[in-house]
């Protein structure tokens, strides 16, 4: 599946939450990263992220599609981070 990941934590957990999403997807924008990732990845990336946070304060929204080809992707600028240099 293809997810589009975008949290928003405090502070002190921006580095532990940058460095755990980028062992799992692409980052490509400041508390932005997406890829294919499969459904056991992604539960497990959920429950170390959960383990970061405070549920309290901080936010973490992933959306979730089949596949990237039916997601329609505009870049407006520089890109951050293109993922097509990967295989």
């Amino acid at each position: 599946m293809y997810v589009i990941l975008v949290y928003d934590v405090g502070e002190k957990r921006v580095a532990k939450m940058l460095k755990l999403c980028r062992k799992y997807l692409s980052w490509i924008q400041n508390s932005v990263f997406e890829g294919e990732i499969t459904d056991a990845k992604l539960k497990e990336l959920q429950i170390r992220a959960e383990n970061i946070i405070d549920s309290n304060f901080d936010s973490i929204i992933i959306f979730k599609n089949r596949d990237e080809k039916w997601l329609n992707k505009q870049i407006i600028g520089k890109e951050r981070s293109s993922i097509s240099n990967y295989l």
